[in-house]
């Protein structure tokens, strides 16, 4: 955007030296650097505002399209269930809510392969290998407890 060479640069810092002096100078550096600052802010709120603007316009476009789309899929795939004799039920004939559900064919049912494994893990492991189980623990008497059956003590005082 600005193109600042490094000799200009030398130039307005040797120029600003004459012009404000030495001793005002660190003064007058801390005021630009102050008002850069908040020109840095000011740039960055438009900036992540105009960013947010973005983002919500480009959601607004994606959930349009993600809709025409599932209406699309919704016309062509919700035909068939749509000419299906329960479908068309009429409020007086509940008769249809209460039938029950006709299956066209069986499933086939099948085992997932972790359960299989672990079924022939459990098998083939003798009881000589199996771990022990763990000890049970008393439970522990609190701190506040402690210290309240230590405070009549008289020995504890001391």
């Amino acid at each position: 955007m600005f193109d600042i060479a490094p000799t200009e640069l030398m130039l307005v810092a040797v120029v600003a030296l004459v012009v404000i002096g030495p001793k005002d100078l660190p003064k007058a550096m801390r005021f630009v650097g102050h008002w850069v600052a908040k020109g840095r802010a000011v740039m960055g709120q438009f900036r992540s505002g105009f960013d947010t603007m973005v983002r919500e316009a480009e959601l607004q476009e994606m959930e349009k399209k993600w809709a025409a789309e599932n209406e699309r899929i919704m016309r062509e795939h919700a035909a068939p269930f749509r000419s299906a004799p329960h479908a068309t039920t009429s409020s007086d004939d509940h008769a249809a809510d209460d039938a029950p559900p006709v299956m066209v064919s069986q499933p086939v049912m099948i085992e997932h392969p972790a359960v299989v494994a672990a079924a022939e893990l459990e098998f083939a492991l003798e009881p000589d290998t199996v771990p022990p189980a763990p000890k049970a623990t008393k439970p522990r008497k609190s701190r506040a407890k402690a210290a309240d059956t230590n405070s009549t003590d008289p020995k504890a005082a001391s």
